[in-house]
Protein backbone atom coordinates (compact mmCIF):
# COMPACT_ATOMS: atom_id res chain seq x y z
CA UNK A 1 0.00 0.00 0.00
CA UNK A 2 1.14 3.51 -0.73
CA UNK A 3 1.26 6.44 1.62
CA UNK A 4 -2.36 7.62 1.57
CA UNK A 5 -2.44 10.54 3.96
CA UNK A 6 -5.51 12.76 4.02
CA UNK A 7 -5.33 16.33 5.17
CA UNK A 8 -7.72 17.56 7.82
CA UNK A 9 -9.48 20.78 6.90
CA UNK A 10 -9.95 23.48 9.50
CA UNK A 11 -13.49 24.63 10.20
CA UNK A 12 -12.40 28.19 9.44
CA UNK A 13 -11.20 27.15 5.98
CA UNK A 14 -14.32 25.11 5.15
CA UNK A 15 -17.40 25.99 7.25
CA UNK A 16 -19.71 23.90 5.02
CA UNK A 17 -17.66 20.76 5.70
CA UNK A 18 -17.78 21.44 9.45
CA UNK A 19 -21.56 21.95 9.35
CA UNK A 20 -22.03 18.69 7.41
CA UNK A 21 -19.77 16.90 9.94
CA UNK A 22 -21.89 18.20 12.84
CA UNK A 23 -25.11 16.99 11.19
CA UNK A 24 -23.65 13.51 10.56
CA UNK A 25 -22.16 13.36 14.06
CA UNK A 26 -25.53 14.19 15.64
CA UNK A 27 -27.37 11.72 13.41
CA UNK A 28 -24.96 8.83 13.93
CA UNK A 29 -24.39 9.52 17.62
CA UNK A 30 -20.84 10.90 17.82
CA UNK A 31 -20.03 11.48 21.48
CA UNK A 32 -18.26 14.73 20.62
CA UNK A 33 -21.53 16.41 19.72
CA UNK A 34 -24.31 15.91 22.22
CA UNK A 35 -27.25 17.88 23.56
CA UNK A 36 -24.88 20.17 25.48
CA UNK A 37 -23.41 21.67 22.31
CA UNK A 38 -25.18 24.15 20.12
CA UNK A 39 -25.39 24.20 16.33
CA UNK A 40 -23.69 27.61 16.22
CA UNK A 41 -20.54 26.16 17.79
CA UNK A 42 -17.59 25.81 15.45
CA UNK A 43 -15.96 23.31 17.79
CA UNK A 44 -16.87 21.48 20.98
CA UNK A 45 -14.44 21.44 23.91
CA UNK A 46 -14.10 18.14 25.76
CA UNK A 47 -15.40 18.14 29.33
CA UNK A 48 -15.35 15.93 32.40
CA UNK A 49 -18.16 16.24 34.94
CA UNK A 50 -17.35 14.92 38.37
CA UNK A 51 -19.59 14.60 41.40
CA UNK A 52 -17.98 14.99 44.80
CA UNK A 53 -19.70 14.85 48.21
CA UNK A 54 -19.96 18.64 48.53
CA UNK A 55 -19.95 19.82 44.89
CA UNK A 56 -20.08 19.11 41.18
CA UNK A 57 -16.98 19.87 39.13
CA UNK A 58 -16.89 20.60 35.38
CA UNK A 59 -13.44 20.50 33.76
CA UNK A 60 -13.31 21.80 30.18
CA UNK A 61 -10.23 21.53 27.95
CA UNK A 62 -9.74 25.01 26.47
CA UNK A 63 -6.07 25.33 25.44
CA UNK A 64 -5.37 28.55 23.58
CA UNK A 65 -8.46 30.30 24.97
CA UNK A 66 -7.90 33.34 27.18
CA UNK A 67 -9.67 32.64 30.52
CA UNK A 68 -10.77 36.28 30.67
CA UNK A 69 -12.63 35.84 27.36
CA UNK A 70 -14.72 32.87 28.57
CA UNK A 71 -18.33 33.57 29.55
CA UNK A 72 -19.99 31.37 32.17
CA UNK A 73 -23.70 31.96 32.81
CA UNK A 74 -26.29 30.33 35.01
CA UNK A 75 -29.97 30.76 34.14
CA UNK A 76 -32.97 28.64 35.21
CA UNK A 77 -30.89 25.58 36.05
CA UNK A 78 -28.82 25.71 32.85
CA UNK A 79 -25.08 26.42 33.04
CA UNK A 80 -23.66 27.86 29.79
CA UNK A 81 -20.02 28.17 28.72
CA UNK A 82 -19.17 30.33 25.72
CA UNK A 83 -15.92 31.56 24.20
CA UNK A 84 -13.69 31.61 21.17
CA UNK A 85 -10.32 30.24 20.18
CA UNK A 86 -9.01 32.73 17.66
CA UNK A 87 -7.41 31.60 14.42
CA UNK A 88 -3.71 32.37 14.19
CA UNK A 89 -2.72 34.84 11.51
CA UNK A 90 -1.35 33.02 8.50
CA UNK A 91 0.54 34.35 5.54
CA UNK A 92 -0.32 33.31 2.01
CA UNK A 93 2.96 31.48 1.42
CA UNK A 94 2.63 29.18 4.47
CA UNK A 95 2.01 25.54 3.66
CA UNK A 96 0.55 23.07 6.10
CA UNK A 97 0.65 19.30 5.75
CA UNK A 98 -1.98 18.92 8.49
CA UNK A 99 -4.46 21.23 10.20
CA UNK A 100 -6.27 19.60 13.15
CA UNK A 101 -6.67 22.23 15.84
CA UNK A 102 -10.17 23.66 15.84
CA UNK A 103 -10.71 27.40 16.01
CA UNK A 104 -13.73 29.61 16.33
CA UNK A 105 -16.65 30.00 18.68
CA UNK A 106 -17.73 27.29 21.13
CA UNK A 107 -20.86 27.07 23.27
CA UNK A 108 -21.84 24.34 25.73
CA UNK A 109 -24.87 24.03 28.01
CA UNK A 110 -25.46 21.74 30.96
CA UNK A 111 -28.68 21.15 32.89
CA UNK A 112 -27.81 21.10 36.57
CA UNK A 113 -29.55 18.77 39.02
CA UNK A 114 -31.87 20.12 41.71
CA UNK A 115 -29.16 19.49 44.31
CA UNK A 116 -26.87 22.11 42.68
CA UNK A 117 -26.65 25.48 44.43
CA UNK A 118 -26.45 28.18 41.73
CA UNK A 119 -25.49 30.88 44.25
CA UNK A 120 -21.99 29.59 44.98
CA UNK A 121 -20.66 28.73 41.51
CA UNK A 122 -17.02 29.64 40.86
CA UNK A 123 -14.85 29.32 37.75
CA UNK A 124 -11.09 29.40 37.26
CA UNK A 125 -8.93 28.96 34.18
CA UNK A 126 -5.46 27.48 34.53
CA UNK A 127 -3.10 25.65 32.15
CA UNK A 128 -5.73 25.47 29.39
CA UNK A 129 -8.40 23.93 31.62
CA UNK A 130 -11.55 25.72 32.79
CA UNK A 131 -12.67 24.46 36.19
CA UNK A 132 -16.23 25.24 37.28
CA UNK A 133 -17.15 24.31 40.86
CA UNK A 134 -20.86 24.06 41.65
CA UNK A 135 -21.65 23.54 45.33
CA UNK A 136 -24.45 21.23 46.40
CA UNK A 137 -27.38 22.37 48.48
CA UNK A 138 -27.44 20.95 51.99
CA UNK A 139 -29.49 17.78 52.08
CA UNK A 140 -32.78 18.08 53.85
CA UNK A 141 -33.79 15.17 55.96
CA UNK A 142 -37.41 14.13 55.87
CA UNK A 143 -39.29 14.71 59.08
CA UNK A 144 -42.61 13.53 60.33
CA UNK A 145 -45.27 16.11 60.93
CA UNK A 146 -47.77 15.35 63.63
CA UNK A 147 -51.39 15.82 62.65
CA UNK A 148 -53.44 17.38 65.43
Amino acid sequence: MGNNRSLAWSSAANPLQEEIKQVFDRFFGDTETDASSVVTSQWVPRVDIKEEPERFLILADLPGVDPNAIEVHMDKGILSIKGERRTEARTENERYSRVERAHGVFYRRFALPESANPEGISATGRNGVLEIAIPKRPETTPRRITVQ
